[in-house]
């Protein structure tokens, strides 16, 4: 799938093209990094106990200093700019996840506030460059708004993937197959004749929740925990990393010996291109127009088909009673004491009156607690589930993870004495 188009060049620093031919291993190695963007986000958020924004700060810097690299560059490379795309695609799921896990923006809201973000920047694109083609990142100015968009379509291809799966109950496995056949479809009709920067865009976006599935297919466990976790082949998201990171560092070392992916010459990348046939190009919009009708249309038959989703909120809540500081016997005394330091902090400063600080504190023992799970759950599941339920009430005193907002600073002190109690 190419994506030539009609382009003129304004103002700036000619350079090469700054991104690779749209070849079979372009698709490939860009369905690895998505792969990378779910489950190294997972990884890092979950395992290592980094927490949601911090993780987001931390990629968000990265990605400024491997983006300010690569914009330095006067041609494409493999190396900078597939490192590039492994971070973007990290930095992307992140933003996407804060709205929905931190603000608990809806996804369908997430997904429309995307697009139209999405649809803004191509508009600034084309009316500043009359192109969108990626045959023709040769200014700065084009690479910066080929960059951002590339950033839009990750946030936006989660979104969408995420929103997916909530309206189906679809497990990882079988999700799989829509963004396949989507991405299939629009292959077709790019061959047919439709407009190769629509084709590419549309395949580009789509390949997000493609690759995060896969991610989530290969890093679920075999048997869920709760009904509608989703279950897969349970290597886990730290090995799934490797694998995939492992790939395409095999993939970039290829790329870089053969260079078979590198448009060669200043001509090559500055050359005005055919134009396609304005008919066939008519027809396969109409092609996608009942693509995206088709797509609706089973999205909401499989909403209205019986499907295990996740267990209500109300649900989740333990009717294990045990002894103060049962509960909590068997897990490493460290990390109860790390966990019992920020309930503390958070039930002071909700006496205090300092509202943000015992949020702010609520919070971080929600990060740690998840982070703590896959380490403390075998320990004592029993235990476990009796704190997690205590959790789980001290949270939506502050409306952390549910839609209601914060409760009062008593009903809060209430519900951290009780988790401080059955911590002992």
């Amino acid at each position: 799938m190419t994506t030539t188009t009609e382009a003129r060049t304004r103002g700036g620093r000619l350079m090469l093209n700054k991104v690779p031919e749209v070849t079979v291993w372009f698709w490939v190695i860009k369905v690895l990094c998505t792969t990378v963007g779910e489950s190294f986000a997972d990884w890092i958020n979950m395992k290592l106990g980094v927490g949601l924004v911090n993780t987001a700060w931390i990629f968000t810097a990265v990605f400024v200093v491997v983006l300010a690299v690569q914009l330095r560059l006067k041609r494409y490379v493999p190396f900078p700019y597939w490192l590039t795309v492994v971070v973007v695609s990290v930095t992307g799921t992140l933003y996407t996840d804060i709205l929905t896990d931190q603000l608990n923006v809806p996804l369908w809201i997430s997904s429309a506030v995307f697009s139209v973000l999405l649809a803004v920047v191509f508009g600034v694109w084309w009316l500043r460059e009359r192109t969108l083609s990626i045959h023709s990142v040769t200014t700065l100015p084009r690479e910066s708004f080929y960059w951002l968009a590339v950033l839009v379509t990750f946030a936006l291809g989660t979104a969408t993937g995420d929103w997916t799966l909530e309206l189906t109950g679809w497990s990882p496995g079988v999700s799989v197959l829509l963004p396949l056949g989507l991405i299939a479809a629009i292959t077709l009709l790019w061959r047919f004749g439709a407009n190769p920067v629509l084709s590419f865009w549309l395949a580009y976006i789509l390949t997000r929740p493609l690759g995060a599935n896969i991610g989530d297919w290969l890093a679920s466990p075999k048997v869920a925990e709760n009904p509608g976790d989703p279950t897969g082949l349970a290597l886990g998201t730290f090995t799934t990393s490797l694998i995939f990171l492992g790939l395409i560092l095999a993939t970039v070392v290829y790329l870089t010996v053969t260079r078979s992916d590198v448009t060669e010459t200043h001509e090559a990348a500055h050359t005005a291109p055919t134009t396609g046939d304005p008919r066939k190009e008519r027809l396969a919009l109409a092609g996608f127009g009942l693509l995206a009708v088709a797509t609706a249309s089973l999205l909401v038959w499989a909403h209205s088909q019986p499907h295990v989703g996740p267990a209500p909120e109300e649900d989740n809540t333990s009717a294990v009673q045990m002894a103060p500081g049962q509960a909590v016997k068997k897990f490493p005394p460290a990390k109860v004491a790390a966990l019992k330091t920020l309930a503390s902090t958070s039930l002071k400063d909700a006496r205090s009156g300092n509202e943000t600080g015992a949020h702010a504190a609520a919070q971080k023992l929600r990060d740690l607690w998840d982070a703590d799970q896959a380490s403390l759950q075998p320990l004592d599941r029993t235990g476990w589930t009796s704190i997690d339920a205590q959790m789980d009430k001290m949270l939506k005193t502050f409306g952390i993870d549910h839609s209601n907002p914060p409760m009062s600073p008593a009903q809060q002190e209430k519900e951290l004495n009780a988790l401080l109690t059955d911590m002992g």
